[in-house]
């Protein structure tokens, strides 16, 4: 009898002990990992609005109390509750946002802070021609080379994030570009698609610590070539106050100067730019070194009206084409 009293005591306990392990070991199933937290946009501009989702595969999250709270302040709460939205700080601020969720096995914790951060992204055309004294920008057009580089401003603990020694990841319609991305790299280069008007190129850079980050986007559209004609003075070099229209009328002798905008490459010229003048469809010969002067001499006794059409070819890009016609008066 004492031997199966001994037994029955100990099996008792197993039992017990095993009761209490379940117990305290399905709590343990409660973590802060079983809890996904999806933040859009996950790098928020300042004053940004913030969407923040939970989604668990353990739990379920639909039958349980969720309260939000803001740096300290309950500011939400519900059974299900699972999504919540608030605006990010100013620039070098920091949120504390903190979502808690009453789990039958236990309750979570899940701290979200909100940094945000400021990205400026700027662009140039590499091989887009203006003439001097142009106030304008140089636009990129089909097949041409367009330069972004990235200013981030990432406020750290110690002060503000030195953008050289961070790792940039550039993104190219939406495709990763992996030999442009690198530590570093806060530039990017790349020719534009002419089958395309416009290219998407965005940016994410992180610190080295991988603790910060900020990103930003930009659309870059292209434009087509253009040519504008102006009177050429000996004494006043180009009037580029006005250009030369329909029905411009020449007496005597005048050269008529062409101007490309944003026609490639930027030295116009370069040998790879085929210039072709013609008066009324006829093909004419110059034997000046400046292949966008046209010099017109109107004979004496002579009146009337003639196209003067004027043609610019790439020869080694075939979406680099121009032209230009206008009527002129004798």
């Amino acid at each position: 009898m004492r031997f199966k009293f001994l037994s029955l005591y100990l099996n008792t306990g197993l039992l017990i002990f095993m009761v209490v392990s379940l117990i305290f070991g399905s709590r343990a199933l409660a973590s802060s990992t079983d809890i996904l937290v999806n933040v859009v946009p996950p790098n928020p501009a300042p004053y940004e609005n913030v969407n923040i989702t939970l989604n668990s595969y353990v739990n379920n999250l639909d039958t349980v109390m969720i309260s939000w709270s803001v740096d300290g302040k309950t500011v939400a709460s519900g059974t299900g509750k699972k999504s919540f939205s608030t605006t990010a700080p100013a620039a070098g601020g920091e949120m504390g946002v903190v979502a808690t969720i009453y789990l039958p096995d236990g309750t979570i914790e899940t701290k979200i802070p909100i940094k945000p951060s400021v990205m400026i992204l700027l662009w140039q055309a590499n091989d887009s021609y203006v003439p001097p004294f142009y106030k304008g920008k140089a636009l990129p057009t089909p097949d041409s080379e367009v330069k972004v580089v990235a200013m981030p401003e990432i406020r750290t603990g110690s002060g503000l994030a030195d953008s050289k020694n961070m790792t940039y990841y550039w993104k190219k319609d939406y495709t990763n570009n992996v030999d442009g991305s690198g530590y570093g790299k806060n530039s990017f280069t790349y020719v534009n698609d002419y089958l395309e008007d416009s290219n998407n190129i965005s940016v994410t850079a992180w610190t080295v610590d991988q603790k910060y980050s900020s990103q930003a986007s930009i659309d870059i559209g292209t434009t087509e070539p253009k040519i504008l004609f102006y009177k050429n003075s000996g004494s006043m070099g180009t009037i580029l106050e006005k250009t030369l229209m329909d029905g411009h009328r020449i007496e005597g002798s005048e050269i008529v100067e062409a101007v490309p905008y944003f026609i490639s490459p930027k030295e116009i010229q370069n040998p790879a730019l085929i210039w072709s003048w013609f008066i009324n469809d006829s093909r004419v010969s110059l034997t000046s070194f400046k292949k966008n002067l046209m010099p017109l001499k109107v004979q004496s006794g002579v009146s009337g009206t003639s196209q003067l059409r004027l043609e610019i070819r790439n020869q080694d890009k075939i979406f680099q084409t121009t032209s230009k016609e206008i009527s002129v008066e004798f």
